[in-house]
């Protein structure tokens, strides 16, 4: 059977979207999913996204980690899904989906996309770490060098402990850039750096300005990873609940085609 798809990237972190309007996708085949991410045997990415029909709202996304596994919000992701929408043709610059997470709004500003993120709160702050679920979990820590960080052996010794073991979580650090953060993630499912993560650049916004990192006068932050630059904007509320949350970067369409699937 031959599927056709769309090669998309947000800020570097890629997927690969099928419109599954028509329910023809076996989502269940987690092989099949993980085959089609493989970067020397499928087409190559970090993650599937498919896009389905929603009762509610313009459509819905059905995110799958890169081991074929269906997974949680990804922001990135969303906001890639926002822009192959459009060129559906199902949907106009302002529109409302469906995600593991729940409803989300987002709007299209010439060549970046605008991600409502869903409000967040019970956020643990520890020793020299937070932790806060942004549509998925994440770890986060300061440091002073994160260019020079072994992300692969750091983040698996808080990825693979016994808290995060079983259900696993990203993991995130971050270091201030003048006004802006740098950062970089370890991400559950691809299980190794991607050169980005939407939620964890949020989780990223949040956890700075908890720390009193951010720039004053304002509730917003420039975040820079090895794919490039997002905006992410909130409003803070009391006991730390923050609301109003937006996901503001690229969507880049790379190319389409057609892959050929043995059921």
């Amino acid at each position: 059977m031959n599927i056709s798809f769309s090669k998309y990237h947000g800020t570097g972190n890629d997927f690969v979207i099928i419109d599954n309007r028509q329910d023809i996708f076996p989502k269940e085949n987690t092989k099949l999913i993980a085959e089609l991410c493989d970067r020397r045997f499928g087409i190559g990415a970090d993650g599937l996204i498919l896009l389905e029909n929603s009762e509610s709202s313009d459509f819905r996304m059905i995110y799958y980690n890169c081991d074929g596994n269906v997974s949680s919000m990804c922001g990135n992701g969303g906001r890639c899904i926002v822009h192959f929408a459009e060129y559906l043709g199902i949907v106009s610059e302002q529109m409302v989906f469906d995600a593991a997470d729940g409803e989300h709004k987002a709007a299209i500003h010439g060549d970046k996309v605008e991600l409502g993120m869903n409000d967040v709160e019970d956020i643990e702050i520890g020793d020299a770490y937070g932790y806060m679920n942004t549509g998925s979990p994440h770890y986060l820590l300061f440091d002073n060098d994160i260019g020079g960080l072994d992300i692969l052996i750091k983040a698996r010794e808080i990825r693979y402990n016994d808290r995060f073991k079983a259900e696993g979580t990203n993991v995130n650090f971050l270091q201030m850039n003048g006004s802006a953060v740098q950062m970089r993630t370890y991400e559950r499912g691809v299980e190794k750096e991607t050169l980005s993560c939407g939620t964890g650049m949020v989780a990223a916004g949040i956890y700075t300005d908890l720390l009193g990192k951010a720039p004053p006068g304002g509730e917003s932050l420039k975040i820079n990873t090895k794919g490039g630059q997002v905006e992410v904007t909130f409003q803070k509320n009391e006991n730390d609940h923050y609301s109003e949350i937006k996901l503001i970067g690229s969507a880049t369409f790379v190319y389409k085609g057609e892959v050929n699937v043995r059921l």
